[in-house]
């Protein structure tokens, strides 16, 4: 078969590789990387939520590159590399600030941010989407509940790229080292801003990390750094693209964006529809903790599987019609936010930033229209996102 995710062709549209996947070969063995990928939605689900599947240990006996390092140490304490208990532990201590009615309470403050991005466009009638509005807004967001000074999120949302650009499907040596790089000067700021709050405590997701760190049994230095970093990477990479690839399906298909202008009460679900239909997420991966048997394949113990969630959404199988955008679709229990211990604990935060921002768009340009049929997307196959969509309005 013809298959390579690390082609611009696939970047670009991967759809047309995973219905091939779907039909001739869901449990497919990809030996350039000794990967399994799996592409029907009632694999990945059940496989998702099976305790036998983690993230398990980095093997003491391997040394990384010295240009690597600071990566490494970094992201061996992000809960999203974490088996239990650890990982149990470290989401406790931030669950509570992303539970649906703590991130309501946030609703106010994201619509103030957005009306204020839009105010700065508004008499020009054209903008890039992504730079005016889609990134700005989630980085802002994230930034400011965990207390990080406007004047430095730029500067973050750099080493964020980079560290998020380490996790994609790569063989290119020097973008783990531009991410240790990153990894190394993220750590060193964040340790004084730590050392700041400690000194002088905010109302802000910092300090209440600082807090835990000095009853010493809970959080290690090293883990404050760690989880301080993920979730401003996970805080706003994906909803970054969720705007922006939720837009642009939008605008490709004008009687779902007409019937949505007509009909507001409509945007949870068409938030969750354009979720579906092109995830900001579309992989994510597991380890084989021990041997599996699974549907006549054998999975060896330390065995990478990955999980195709963009194939699983398009699933016949499952969703009717799934190449077809439908803002009213009701059975939508799509995988963009993965499944099982690690579903995105950030999912409230990245709905209520999506619908705000759709919502405040339509309503205030409601003539908005693409200025390119063929806008750019990042280099980037994991998170899946454009790197400028201009608009007119």
């Amino acid at each position: 078969m013809q298959f390579d995710p690390l082609s611009p062709e696939f970047r670009l549209n991967p759809y047309p590789a995973y219905d091939m996947l779907r039909q001739h070969a869901p449990i497919f063995f990809w030996d350039t990387w000794r990967f399994y990928f799996l592409s029907r939605y009632d694999d990945c689900a059940a496989l998702l939520r099976d305790n036998r599947l983690g993230q398990g240990e980095i093997n003491e006996d391997w040394s990384p590159p010295e240009s690597q390092k600071d990566l490494i140490r970094l992201q061996k304490d992000w809960m999203l590399l974490k088996d239990p208990p650890d990982h149990t532990r470290l989401r406790g201590l931030v669950f509570k600030a992303f539970t649906p009615r703590m991130v309501e309470q946030l609703r106010d403050t994201i619509q103030a941010i957005t009306d204020r991005l839009l105010d700065e466009v508004q008499d020009k009638g054209e903008m890039d989407l992504m730079s005016a509005l889609a990134y700005p807004l989630p980085v802002t967001v994230i930034a400011e509940m965990l207390g990080i000074p406007g004047d430095d999120q730029d500067q973050f949302h750099e080493w964020s790229n980079a560290l998020a650009r380490s996790l994609d499907l790569t063989d290119v040596q020097a973008i783990y080292d531009k991410a240790s790089a990153a990894a190394a000067v993220f750590t060193e700021y964040l340790a004084d801003l730590a050392e700041q709050r400690r000194r002088q405590p905010q109302n802000d997701l910092l300090s209440a990390l600082v807090a835990v760190e000095d009853e010493g049994e809970h959080l290690t230095a090293n883990e404050l750094y760690a989880t301080s970093s993920l979730l401003f990477v996970a805080g706003h990479e994906t909803t970054i693209n969720l705007i922006g690839n939720g837009t642009l399906a939008l605008l490709r298909h004008p009687e779902q964006l007409a019937l949505l202008q007509e009909n507001s009460g409509l945007m949870k679900t068409a938030v969750e529809e354009v979720l579906r239909y092109d995830s900001p997420v579309q992989m994510t991966s597991r380890m084989a903790l021990e041997e599996i048997e699974y549907k006549g394949h054998t999975f060896k113990r330390g065995t990478q599987v990955a999980f195709l969630l963009g194939a699983a959404n398009h699933d016949p199988e499952r969703f009717e019609n799934p190449g077809q955008l439908d803002i009213r679709r009701q059975k939508n229990q799509h995988l963009s936010f993965g499944g099982g211990i690690h579903y995105c604990l950030g999912a409230p935060l990245a709905r209520l930033e999506g619908e705000i921002a759709f919502t405040t768009l339509l309503r205030r340009m409601p003539n908005l229209q693409l200025a390119t049929e063929t806008p750019e997307y990042t280099d980037n196959y994991l998170l899946r996102g454009l790197k400028s969509l201009p608009l007119t309005f």
